[in-house]
């Protein structure tokens, strides 16, 4: 009989962690498991982007604040399903694994995908309380990151033997480098040939920290202001960060160098109208975004948090700065847009190069990078082998 995986998460939005469950449940064969979202509030359209199986879905509509209503409301939806192993992912949905054990489910997996600005760097007191309360009761655990898989053995105590670190994997085919002009996606006229366009895409939520990177784009026009039109800057994605950048661009006079189109759904095709990649976020744990633009043969500027520095080697595929350092990540930018003179690499293996040089060499380093060692396949496969494991031990 087919294992039955019920996957509890707070949300299935827009994200990387949504992502990376399509990306699961496309590549996996049908056969081999059957799987439910349960949604401890809601669930979106983004759903619609399992096409390989049907996934059921379910919305406990779970209010804010501390109503345990929505514990009867899984229990009794856990009963219903009879999963054979149930997954939670991130804290917001880890107090599900009080009620898995509660209707008897044995074999339990919980992923940590990131961490978010209320609890920035693992170390809230309660939430650390609620996650060694909680670890009896997990089976198996699975970091996207060395950094998170780290943190849970020496921070919340979780033994060597239940922990597992699977990387997110990206679609290299669908996700692959401009061969030509830039393709069309952006307004008429807002990026001619010869200028650099710096880009992001995400959610705009306090933890990606968009406004650093704008106001880093405006001190690039302080800085450079000869090259202040050979700029432009692209931020994808919908959330209340959207219109405090929005504000920050038009007080500056350089709104009509930026375009901020919301959510958007024609992701690689954009990826490929960048030159270079930047993601400021405060933490990270392994960014779909950094894969993808990787992939895409872009360079990434990135903040040294999380799971970035296991993606990103400075002078090699990308550029590492400071969190929420406005000066230090405009000139970091600034090195892929000036061609005069020699740019200053960040390791002693780079060369100095012009600009365009290093966007192209950092790009084609960057690709390599994500075709060898980001595969979905692998990801998909390593995810089995935890559930078939875990399968074993809990029956």
């Amino acid at each position: 009989m087919t294992p039955h995986i019920v996957h509890v998460v707070h949300s299935f939005g827009t994200g990387g962690m949504e992502n990376g469950m399509v990306n699961l449940f496309n590549t996996l064969p049908a056969a081999r498991y059957r799987h439910t979202v349960v949604a401890l509030t809601d669930y979106s359209a983004f759903r619609n982007r399992i096409v390989a199986q049907p996934v059921a879905f379910h919305a406990l509509h779970r209010a804010p604040g501390h109503g345990l209503g929505w514990m009867g409301r899984l229990w009794k939806l856990l009963r219903q399903l009879q999963p054979d192993l149930v997954h939670t992912r991130n804290l917001a949905a880890l107090e599900a694994q009080f009620v898995a054990r509660a209707v008897g489910v044995r074999a339990t997996v919980h992923g940590e995908h990131g961490r978010d600005m209320f609890d920035l760097y693992g170390m809230n007191w309660k939430y650390r309380l609620l996650r060694r309360a909680a670890q009896p009761f997990v089976s198996n655990y699975i970091a996207v990151s060395r950094d998170l898989e780290t943190w849970l053995r020496l921070a919340i105590g979780v033994p060597a033997r239940k922990l597992h670190q699977i990387y997110n994997g990206v679609d290299s085919q669908h996700f692959h480098p401009r061969s030509g002009t830039r393709p069309a996606c952006l307004p008429p006229g807002f990026a001619p040939d010869d200028v650099v366009v710096y880009g992001s895409a995400g959610r705009m939520v306090d933890v990606k920290d968009y406004p650093t990177l704008v106001r880093a784009f405006i001190r690039m026009r302080q800085l450079q202001p000869e090259h202040a039109e050979s700029m432009r800057l692209v931020l994808v994605g919908e959330g209340h960060a959207r219109a405090d950048c929005q504000r920050l661009l038009d007080a500056a006079g350089c709104a009509h160098l930026a375009w901020l189109p919301g959510e958007r759904h024609d992701i690689a095709e954009l990826m490929r109208a960048l030159d270079v990649f930047v993601l400021p976020s405060r933490n990270e744990g392994i960014s779909n975004t950094v894969l993808e633009a990787l992939a895409s043969g872009l360079p990434v500027v990135a903040t040294a948090v999380g799971g970035n520095v296991e993606l990103v080697e400075p002078g090699v595929n990308g550029t590492l700065v400071s969190v929420g350092d406005v000066e230090e990540m405009a000139r970091a930018l600034l090195a892929y847009l000036v061609e005069s003179g020699q740019v200053e690499q960040a390791t002693d293996r780079a060369t100095p190069a012009t600009a365009t040089m290093l966007r192209q060499q950092q790009g084609q380093t960057a690709r390599q990078f994500a075709v060898q060692r980001f595969s979905i396949p692998a990801m998909a496969e390593a995810y089995a082998a935890v559930y078939d494991l875990t399968l074993r031990r809990g029956s």
